[in-house]
């Protein structure tokens, strides 16, 4: 296991997780979310083979409609 935080909470997730691994277990099944590890956006077509490892910090966000 290691220790990522996650829209600013520490959580548990499995050694080797992936970008893509974190959003399909976390997002609520929204798939219009945008990623961003350590301050940097992690494109779509990338989540599969960017690896998460621990210390990372990641924030995964929603589009909100409003004015």
């Amino acid at each position: 296991m290691i220790t990522v935080t996650v829209n600013g909470a520490p959580a548990e997730l499995a050694e080797g997780s992936t970008v893509a691994d974190l959003v399909a277990e976390r997002s609520g099944g929204h798939d219009r979310v945008a990623v961003a590890r350590n301050g940097d956006v992690v494109p779509r077509s990338t989540w599969p083979t960017t690896p998460l490892t621990a210390g990372d910090v990641v924030e995964v966000l929603a589009p909100t409609a409003g004015g």
